[in-house]
């Protein structure tokens, strides 16, 4: 009987070791299920960031395509930008020289026209000033003429008073010498004598007035002659005064026209400054987008390393997290053995 109850004992202490084990592996089993269930979650959320991490680097590997086709883009546009700006700054440079050669060339031409103007106003105020002396001496020539008629006249008059005062003096000395020859042959004779020697006066002095007379006419037709020699001079003194006066019109329609070319040659420098300056803002422009693209382009580098990084730290984890899943799932299946071999042990018993 204490046979059969120690075998009893023994028995219910063995099937009490058994649940134990039972409910160890049981609990061992479910720890590891939960173990294994956590595992498969966090493989999941893994696997999840991943696949997250993997679209995230695609979409920066695209996002850095399209940069970089930007970014060629942007060089392209730069190059021909550039090209376009070395041509425009030759086409300048070749231009400002042009110009800087024809400014050259007006400034001599407008110094040539200048120094002929200076000559032109030195002739004009000469043949000024021999137009007045030549004034002034036609003004005493006509002076000295009319004072001359004015003599020439005077004279002419008193020589004809004369002329018929002796023509007078004769008639009566004729009728005087009639007279004087009926009354008295001597004081006929000393009466004629008397009147012979007015005659003879008056003669002399008709003679002197005639001289006087020839004189006055010869210095008038003296000064008609210089009269005319003067009109003359004058004449060509205006000539060379009006020709003076257009060569000078013409030398200041030459300048303003100098000035007008000048004027359109500094215009033309101003418009290709204009275009320089807009060339170089347009470079400028270029550059900052490049510098801005490359910029973007080395953050998407930058942003696609550390998500491959993240990806290959990812995967690092998804197989650590995969291990340890095959380590819950053996430890799993050995608990599972284990309590399969007890149960067939409680079953043998």
């Amino acid at each position: 009987m204490s046979k059969v109850n120690k075998e009893g004992a023994q028995q219910t202490s063995l099937l009490d070791v058994l649940k134990k084990k039972m409910r160890q592996a049981r609990e061992e089993a479910e720890a590891a299920k939960d173990e294994a269930d956590e595992v498969q979650r966090q493989l999941e959320e893994e696997r999840k960031k991943r696949e997250d991490a993997e679209a995230e680097v695609a979409a920066l590997n695209r996002r850095i395509v399209l940069v970089e086709e930007d970014l060629e883009r942007t060089e392209d546009r730069l190059k021909i930008a550039t090209s376009k700006l070395e041509e425009a700054s030759k086409a300048a440079d070749e231009a400002e020289r042009l110009a800087e050669a024809e400014v050259a060339a007006l400034n001599r031409r407008m110094t040539l026209l200048e120094e002929e103007l200076e000559r032109a106003e030195e002739r004009l105020k000469i043949a000024t000033e021999k137009l007045e002396e030549a004034t002034h001496n036609v003004d005493e020539s006509e002076r000295a003429r009319k004072s001359m008629e004015t003599r020439s006249q005077q004279d002419e008059e008193r020589a004809n008073f004369l002329e018929t005062q002796v023509d007078e003096a004769k008639v009566i000395a004729e009728d005087a010498d009639r007279k004087y020859e009926e009354t008295n042959g001597f004081d006929s004779d000393r009466a004629r004598r008397s009147l012979e020697n007015r005659v003879d006066v008056d003669e002399d002095r008709c003679a002197e007035l005639e001289t006087k007379l020839r004189e006055a006419q010869a210095l008038l037709h003296e000064t008609e002659s210089k009269s005319e020699e003067v009109a003359r001079k004058l004449a060509m003194v205006e000539a060379d005064l009006e020709r003076a006066e257009e060569r000078a019109e013409a030398g200041e329609n030459k300048i303003v026209e100098l000035e007008e070319e000048l004027r359109v040659v500094g215009n033309n420098l101003k418009s290709l400054e204009v275009s320089e300056e807009k060339a170089l803002q347009r470079e400028d422009s270029y550059e900052e987008q490049i510098r801005t693209i490359s910029s973007r382009l080395k953050e998407a580098e930058t942003r696609a390393e550390f998500a491959e990084r993240s990806v290959q730290k990812l995967q690092k984890e998804v197989d650590r997290l995969e291990e340890e899943k095959d380590e819950a799932d053996r430890k799993n299946r050995q608990l599972q053995e284990e309590l399969d071999h007890l149960l067939t042990e409680l079953n043998g018993v």
